[in-house]
């Protein structure tokens, strides 16, 4: 059995029993910090859906009011004409066949991984590398795309892909502990709004089932749905 802490043990036997407004989740979690370091906080939407149907699936982007509190790092797929203009926009490294011999050679110290339409006959056999790791690009999160700068800014200051897993929890980092608790308040409902827009309509019955928060080394706790 997995050890863990008497606090974390006490902390977690509150956060079973009793379900909190947004607001007190977040200063919840927020008192619990006793880490030296800036924990980041998670949001994880338990949905009703069936993972197994396609048209049921839950993918997207957002970017959030006040960011992750993070600086992605992010790569760009494209031609020679457009490398300059991407690196200058923020990506850590952008090209065509050397980058993808790079990645296949084992290079991952990066975030976020962009494609520029026409490069995906050369991406896609990178599919076995990226797509375990998460950073594969899609055209449904929206890193591939023709206008590649702009992509670029937007991930590198934040912008976080998310997609169901195969139990119909969506899980997104949603900010840092040290952010004041508006923000993270603010953050996480942007994020919820957004997965009400994207119900599939094929879904029956309760689409959000539940809703927790949590830092890097606390406990969740279980938010009320209004």
């Amino acid at each position: 059995m997995r050890f863990r802490s008497k606090r974390y043990q006490k902390d977690r036997e509150y956060a079973v029993k009793e379900k909190l407004s947004l607001a007190d989740a977040v200063d919840k979690i927020k008192g619990w910090a006793t880490t030296k370091f800036n924990q980041s906080v998670e949001c994880v939407v338990h949905l009703g859906i069936d993972s197994r149907q396609a048209d049921q699936a839950i993918r997207g982007a957002i970017s959030l009011p006040h960011g992750i509190g993070k600086t992605l790092k992010v790569i760009v797929f494209c031609e020679e004409g457009l490398v300059e203009q991407a690196k200058s926009a923020g990506a850590v490294e952008a090209g065509s066949d050397e980058l993808v011999s790079r990645i296949q050679g084992g290079w991952l110290d990066f975030d976020v991984a962009i494609a520029h339409p026409k490069m995906m006959s050369k991406v896609g056999k990178l599919g076995r590398i990226l797509g375990p790791q998460g950073k594969m690009p899609s055209p449904k999160g929206g890193t591939v795309t023709p206008e590649v700068t702009q992509a670029v800014k937007e991930y590198a200051a934040g912008k976080v892909e998310f997609r169901n897993d195969s139990g119909g929890n969506v899980h997104v980092p949603v900010g840092k502990l040290d952010f004041e608790p508006q923000k993270l308040v603010e953050n996480i409902t942007a994020f919820l709004d957004q997965i009400k827009k994207m119900k599939p309509v094929s879904s029956k019955g309760t689409y959000i089932k539940k809703m927790c928060i949590s830092a890097t080394m606390s406990p969740s706790v279980e938010v009320i749905l209004s």
